[in-house]
């Protein structure tokens, strides 16, 4: 027996009523144990204007109150933002999380997930549900989440990716993932630009027969558009790369819109393919230089691996499927289909944190508005994922915000102005 796959406007009506606090009014009353934001301007993710010179309350990592001039309750702790803007920490649908990040000389498997969820918390991408390739100890890593101040991204994971390369195979892959308590089951459909074989049919239904009946979504990797087509008679849950081959249909746009299959275009996915011919510009951005790997960017730069890069006939193609990529991304926001926010970064090369600010220009450069771009990057992909915790600024959710510079409705570059980070109403440092 299948579930229905993820129904986007349910979801989105959802999130549209805050969580149950279940705090103690007198409490709340007295600020006793609460920290009070005061004086910034609040987008809270939503289609609603931003609030000027609000007062967001926390206590307990989750949010108390969010009010326009409001008052710092009585022995409330006071941070003052004034002249600053809030929004909604970034949500990943579509990123990697490994270790590979980590520090060298951090050993502890679990340490090191921790240490890429701290670097992509310090870049302000405050969730990240990572589609394949964790080493087992992620599951506790996401398992121990759910407190005040983590002190790092929340995590949300697919395990192995599935590949086959029989049905029984597949059927195999999905139910060891379930067993491990994944969030979500990954599937590859793609033939490398024609260099390698495709799952075949008759396996990619084994495996989503398999995960809805173990109560899991499937997020698929794709490439073409038939495939696309395809993957949604089959019930897929999220496409997780953009549609590269071919202009998308209106009936294909359509069909993710009354589905409520949501689609990431993963812009940066692309970019990284090909970028590395040459030195690429953000290697001298100072917001890039916080925190890149030292070890990544050399070898990146080094001559002969741009060389190789230079003379790929694959960097060519996935060069043009950028464009294909943003033409497609304009045609289904326009058509209302769900759009979540992701960049495929984690791997290497696609650097965990700073790709995501990437991305949300890439968005825009391809015709979004800067709200469009970052709806999609926070309560967008929050929808697209179940989560109900986070994405949204409101009362009885998780207080996973960013405190910026700069206004990013103005100009999606604005969030490079990142001043702070807080996840579980703790900055992240």
């Amino acid at each position: 027996m299948t579930i229905p796959r993820l129904r986007f406007l349910t979801l989105l009506s959802l999130l549209a009523f805050p969580a149950c606090q279940g705090d103690d009014p007198g409490a709340a009353a007295s600020g006793s144990g609460s920290v009070a934001y005061t004086g910034a301007t609040v987008w809270d993710g939503t289609v609603a204007d931003p609030i000027p010179d609000a007062t967001i309350v926390v206590r307990d990592g989750r949010i108390v109150s969010i009010e326009a001039g409001g008052s710092v309750p009585r022995g409330a702790e006071e941070v003052d933002l004034t002249g600053k803007y809030i929004m909604p920490g970034l949500i990943d649908a579509h990123a990697h999380v490994s270790g590979r990040w980590a520090p060298d000389d951090v050993n502890d498997e679990a340490e090191r997930v921790r240490a890429d969820l701290r670097l992509f918390a310090q870049y302000g991408v405050t969730t990240v549900n990572s589609l394949g390739g964790e080493p087992p100890s992620a599951v506790s890593v996401r398992d121990a989440q759910d407190v005040a101040a983590p002190g790092r991204a929340r995590l949300y994971l697919a395990g192995a990716v599935v590949t086959g390369p029989t049905p029984e195979e597949a059927e195999r892959q999905v139910i060891r993932n379930a067993e491990q308590q994944v969030d979500w089951i990954k599937l590859r459909v793609d033939d490398n630009l024609g260099t390698a074989e495709k799952m075949s049919w008759p396996t990619v239904e084994a495996a989503v027969t398999t995960a809805h009946g173990r109560g899991l979504r499937v997020a698929t990797h794709l490439f073409y558009l038939a495939d696309a087509e395809r993957l949604l008679d089959l019930g897929t849950d999220l496409i997780a790369h953009s549609v590269r081959d071919t202009e998308v249909t209106e009936q294909f746009a359509i069909r993710l819109r009354q589905e409520g299959v949501c689609y990431v275009p993963t812009l940066t996915r692309e970019v990284t393919t090909f970028v590395y011919a040459a030195r690429p510009p953000w290697f001298d951005d100072p917001f890039f230089m916080r925190w890149a790997k030292e070890s990544e960017v050399a070898a990146l730069t080094d001559p002969d691996f741009q060389q190789r890069m230079a003379d790929s006939p694959a960097a060519a193609r996935y060069r043009e499927a950028l464009t294909q990529a943003q033409r497609n991304l304009v045609v289904l926001s326009d058509a209302g289909a769900p759009i979540a926010f992701g960049t495929d970064s984690g791997p290497a090369a696609r650097f965990p944190g700073y790709l995501q600010h990437l991305e949300l220009e890439l968005m825009v450069e391809a015709g979004l508005t800067a709200r469009q771009a970052l709806e999609a990057a926070t309560s967008g992909a929050a929808a697209c994922l179940g989560l109900t915790d986070v994405g949204v600024l409101e009362t009885g959710r998780w207080a996973d915000f960013l405190v910026l510079d700069e206004n990013p409705l103005v100009d999606v570059q604005a969030t490079r102005s990142l001043w702070s980070v807080y996840v579980g109403g703790a900055r992240i440092e």
